[in-house]
């Protein structure tokens, strides 16, 4: 395969389909007992939080924070993208 045909490749301009299909993030929820029940937050997350009468419901309401979150963020990043051709690529952290 020549190089342009792997930068073609590369080359995306919609977000979707570019995300079926990899692997689940990882990441730390945090969930602490008040008196209306439980809040919960995710560490490396900003903005994904949430509240329930139970623990088990807590869990639940994050995991829809957490998707909103991704989504919106997704949204943004496409509004800024705009119709230029962009290279997407998987982006990998070590744990810390």
């Amino acid at each position: 395969m020549s190089k342009a045909s792997r930068n073609n490749q590369q080359l995306q301009t919609t977000g979707p389909k570019y995300y079926q299909g990899m692997p689940p993030l990882n990441f730390t929820a945090i969930y602490m007992k008040v008196a209306e029940g439980f809040v919960g937050f995710i560490e490396e997350l900003p903005g994904a939080n949430t509240q329930g009468a139970t623990l088990d419901e807590a869990r639940e309401n994050l995991k829809e924070a957490a998707a909103m979150v991704m989504e919106a963020n997704r949204v943004l990043a496409e509004e800024t993208i705009g119709t230029a051709e962009v290279i997407r690529e998987p982006f990998s952290l070590p744990a810390a």
